[in-house]
């Protein structure tokens, strides 16, 4: 049977810089969905991207003395090595400097143009250079940009206009007849009444007060403004044309069913993104998520306050899979979340530590003390278990509808009843005694059967919110049952095979003070070094030893299957062949890579890079804005696996 479409989307994030902890949270809570439709069988189509026009990345370019694309793609590759650090299955990720997204935004613009959606004129007002945004006397707060906060300017210029007000009341009927369009509900009523019923003002669609921009075909002195161009994104990434010569994903992906994006861009995706596909023809997403904010304490992360919390930082201490937990199950469905370090520890050693990793690691060590790991279930059942395994049943459709809802949070909840409720299975039946008397073995089989079952329930659930975690947990199972429709009866789990014999720890309990303290050093010493000069640290030849490094020959390579930038290659390193993944697509084909005699850095810890094992490192030279990149390779022809030194 043909899979049904699924499109889901982030927003796209602007690039003016390091994407920190809570414009992450929107890639992590789009790609748990997006996982969880996959397990359901859909065909998802799950893109994310970046925003790389405006005048504020004009700003910022030339304040660094570069180009604003050589701005853009240094951030833009800081995005999406962090979204690959976080482990989100992406399918696409569209950049606005991408020639085909440029090319179909001159011809949107133009075909409304030509329709008479778009005038020109002449545009006079406050303009807020951070948010790209002109607002009217009456619209600010404090005299400021009522988004951000900050100063406002006047400014006037001459620049096209779409007349926003001939589609608002379709938009109006659209909304209301359509109730789940527009979540939370609360979201919904702030955009009728703040915006739709007062009269929408016809929208800014071109600027001509700076460059960095994509021109208007017919009148090159403008430049198209963020809205026209970012939020067709949607469309252009599917194959969309303006001229009807439309592509197979778009037919079969469009209209999106989910727009996940940030509560305060919602007007933009809600008002005027609707009324562009309107006047396009087009029909409207299904649904537009605006989640609320992570904040720190209870204020928003400024990089002025000090108080910016980054998505490598939090990984470098806990793992991805704690981060991914954190912020997924911390983040109400439509209030904003709270994160500070003391939080993460303290849910970590609570929830992930305590409830799951404490549940899964004591039952596989009994069954492996009673049982030699082998999985048994004799069905010697006691009225005790029927709680236990009625829950564990009920638990699959309790995800269900709460992802219907998008409340990925309470669907974790879920999750953690069931694994709470197995913790207290195990004091219900106290399998350290039945393991005292022979008589009762075959009900301490059974006893530990259902745990174990109970826990592969809990693991296939969780590989959408902690997919590593998941799969570490079926792993030791020694399961194949791991779809969500092995979850329909309970009993699947196979019998008669052995468990793993050592269960690694999943998460180990944090000392809450010695990691604040070790956290307090580690920012003196990591605001130390940046009042060092750019220079390295100077380092002893003890140092350097301890980086290993080989000769090796790339004996083959491949694309990357979910990562445009990536290589996989094959290196014969003399007595092995290692598989290396390398970000250097962009300078070097397949092809190009086989027979190349290379240096590897062979005792790095072994690295998942959007699920491929990466095992060292091939060395390579590059401009630190990455315009250009070269292997380090060995001029004589020396035997493959000689040392560098």
């Amino acid at each position: 049977m043909e899979k049904k479409p699924y499109y889901i989307t982030t927003a796209i994030a602007y690039t003016s810089g390091k994407p920190h902890i809570g414009n992450t949270y929107e890639i992590v809570l789009t790609d748990a969905i997006a996982r969880y439709r996959r397990a359901q069988g859909y065909d998802v189509f799950f893109q994310t991207g970046t925003d790389e026009h405006g005048q504020k990345i004009e700003e910022k370019a030339k304040e660094q003395g570069i180009t604003p694309k050589a701005f853009v793609d240094g951030v833009a590759s800081t995005v999406r090595e962090t979204f690959d650090m976080m482990n989100t299955s992406y399918d696409y990720f569209i950049r606005t400097t991408d020639e085909g997204h440029e090319k179909q935004v001159q011809k949107i613009f133009r075909k409304l143009y030509e329709q008479g959606d778009i005038y020109k004129g002449t545009y006079e007002g406050l303009y807020c250079t951070p948010c790209e945004s002109f607002w009217t006397e009456s619209q600010l707060v404090d005299g400021c940009c009522p988004d951000c906060g900050r100063p406002v300017k006047k400014a006037k210029e001459e620049a096209y206009f779409f007349r926003m007000q001939k589609y608002a009341d379709r938009l109006m009927k659209h909304i209301e007849e359509h109730p789940e369009f527009i979540q939370p509900e609360s979201r919904k009523n702030e955009m009728i009444n703040n915006f739709l019923k007062p009269g929408l003002q016809d929208l800014c669609v071109s600027r001509t007060s700076f460059t960095w921009g994509i021109p208007v075909d017919f009148d090159p002195k403008h430049v198209i403004y963020v809205w026209i161009d970012a939020l067709s994104n949607y469309i252009t990434s599917l194959g969309y044309d303006a001229d009807g010569n439309h592509g197979e994903n778009f037919k079969k992906y469009w209209p999106a069913d989910v727009h996940i994006i940030g509560k305060d861009i919602l007007r933009f995706h809600t008002i005027y993104w609707p009324i562009m596909l309107m006047a396009l023809d087009l029909p409207l997403p299904k649904q537009v998520f605006g989640h609320p904010w992570l904040l720190v304490g209870d204020g928003k992360m400024s990089k002025s306050k000090g108080n910016v919390i980054y998505a490598d930082e939090l990984v470098h201490y806990f793992g991805v899979d704690a981060v991914r937990y954190f912020v997924l199950h911390e983040m109400p469905f439509a209030q904003d979340g709270t994160i500070t370090w003391d939080l993460v520890v303290e849910r970590i050693n609570s929830d992930l530590a305590n409830i799951l990793g404490n549940l899964v690691s004591r039952t596989i060590s009994m069954s492996n003390k009673y049982f030699d790991g082998e999985i048994r279930n004799p069905k010697v059942s006691e009225p005790v278990d029927k709680e236990l395994i009625a829950l564990a049943l009920e638990t699959p459709k309790r995800v269900e509808k709460k992802m219907d809802e998008l409340r990925v949070g309470d669907a974790i909840d879920e999750i953690f009843t069931l694994l709470r409720r197995s913790n207290k299975y195990i004091d219900e039946t106290t399998p350290w005694i039945l393991g005292k008397d022979e008589n009762k073995k075959e009900r301490l089989a059974t006893v530990l059967y259902n745990l174990l079952e109970s826990i592969r329930f809990a693991a296939v659930l969780l590989e959408s919110f902690m997919p590593q975690t998941g799969e570490k947990i079926l792993d030791a199972l020694g399961t194949k049952q791991r779809s969500l429709e092995s979850l329909q009866e309970f009993g699947a789990l196979e019998c008669d095979h052995s468990l793993v014999k050592k269960m690694e720890m999943l998460f180990a309990r944090i000392d809450a003070e010695a990691f604040q303290k070790q956290l307090e050093a580690d920012k003196a010493a990591s605001g130390a070094k940046e009042q060092k000069s750019a220079s390295k640290e100077a380092i002893t030849i003890d140092d350097f030893a301890k980086v290993e490094l080989k000769v090796g020959t790339v004996i083959a390579c491949e694309k990357h299957p979910k990562a445009d930038k990536l290589l996989v290659e094959q290196v014969d390193l003399g007595d092995e062949t290692r598989q290396i993944v390398s970000g250097i697509a962009k300078f070097y084909s397949p092809e190009a890579m086989i027979g190349q005699k290379v240096v590897v850095v062979t005792n790095l810890k072994p690295v998942k890079l959007r699920g491929v094992e990466s095992q060292g490192m091939i060395l390579c030279a590059a401009q630190e804005d990455d315009a250009d990149l070269s292997l380090v390779t060995i001029a004589k022809d020396l035997p493959n696996g000689t040392i560098v030194r």
